[in-house]
């Protein structure tokens, strides 16, 4: 293989790609970046088993071939070198690349033995085209409910599902869930994508792009945007019939709508006093005084009560874990929030005060 690249597109596509490889891994191949012509481009692809990363990139080409590279020290190598043309030859299980007056020799392997690239028959899959601004959005607002808990790989990742005409995406650990709706469809898909895999995806969203695909099929998710693709297993599995677990917002009682950054700065300073605590703080809502408190004690430190003004139906405390309340405050869109309960042993919801929030988080409370 010789070809000629820029430094630029080869640069973005390593430092991309790249991070998908497995630095870590015990088989030495996937710390490994796979260079392999095709057509007139330059595939530059990486995978850890588990998702799979492409992006091609335009080659003056001279000879057909193709090598895997470690991931690291080419990207690094190459993000180094000045803007210009970089040539590339293979020779055997060696990469020599040359850039003006940078000559270096890269050891690298067969690519013979890389995993064979994950395959999607797109006249089949299911296909969404989503805004890339509001799809980064859902993720962010998905993902940190998502569990760390490899012993329950189901909430690992984040279900995707159709319910009445739209697509929706949620996750939960089992002491908080997130639900975010996001656009209407006709297609019926129930998929869990690990949240790993999104967080890969998540990288790569850019506002000024114009969209970003996404295709299913039995087995496999797949992400194209901006002439990247990632593609991920999908987890096998039931994901919990979660839908059961929102309260209905007509037998809430009791509500306080507030301002987001308000609510936001009394959770974080009574935080501070609940360290000792696993972040345990009890927020009660009164209606007398039309407001809402937020009290923590560290025993060695001292204690704490925050509070602020709002729009209170009903009175009521309850016990939380204050991180999980700044999680979720941290992803509303609008500047005033909606929280309800029924009782301190009810879940309690978040969300923005509209009528039909797209987006609701539910926090399970703790024993006070």
């Amino acid at each position: 293989m010789e070809l000629t690249v820029t430094q630029e597109n080869l640069s973005k596509a390593l430092s991309t790609i790249g991070r998908v490889a497995n630095g870590r891994s015990q088989l030495p191949i996937l710390n490994n970046i796979l260079l392999q012509t095709d057509g007139m481009q330059l595939l530059v692809a990486a995978t850890n088993l588990e998702i799979a990363a492409t992006m091609h990139i335009g080659a003056k080409m001279s000879s057909p071939g193709q090598i895997t590279v470690p991931a690291r020290l080419i990207t690094e190598f190459v993000s180094s070198l000045p803007a210009g043309p970089v040539n590339l030859k293979v020779e055997g299980t060696h990469l020599h690349v040359k850039s003006g007056k940078f000559s270096s020799t890269i050891h690298g392997m067969d690519a013979t033995e890389f995993p064979e690239l994950p395959d999607i028959e797109e006249d089949y899959a299911i296909r969404y085209e989503l805004n890339p601004a509001d799809f980064k959005r859902a993720l962010s607002q998905t993902i940190m409910a998502a569990s760390s808990d490899a012993a329950r790989p189901v909430l690992t990742g984040v279900y995707w599902h159709s319910h009445n005409g739209h697509l929706y995406l949620a996750a939960t650990d089992g002491y908080r869930l997130s639900q975010r709706r996001l656009v209407a469809t006709e297609s019926t898909v129930s998929a869990i994508v690990p949240a790993s895999s999104l967080q890969e995806v998540a990288r790569n969203l850019h506002d000024d792009m114009d969209k970003i695909e996404v295709l299913f099929d039995e087995n496999q998710a797949r992400f194209r945007a901006d002439g990247i693709e990632i593609t991920s297993r999908l987890i096998d599995g039931n994901f919990p019939d979660y839908q059961q677990l929102i309260p209905d917002a007509e037998l809430s009682k009791v509500t306080a709508v507030l301002d987001k950054a308000e609510f936001s700065r009394i959770v974080k300073v009574a935080g501070l006093f609940a360290r000792d605590s696993g972040g345990s703080v009890t927020v009660n809502v009164s209606e007398v005084s039309q407001s809402v408190k937020v009290h923590s004690v560290a025993s060695e430190l001292g204690e704490n009560d925050s509070e602020a003004a709002a729009e209170v139906t009903g009175e009521g405390q309850v016990t939380l874990n204050s991180r999980f309340i700044g999680d979720a405050l941290s992803v509303l869109e609008g500047s005033r929030s909606m929280f309800r309960f029924s009782g301190k042993l009810s879940p309690c919801v978040l969300h923005d005060n509209v009528d039909q929030p797209d987006f609701i988080h539910i926090i399970m409370p703790l024993k006070s």
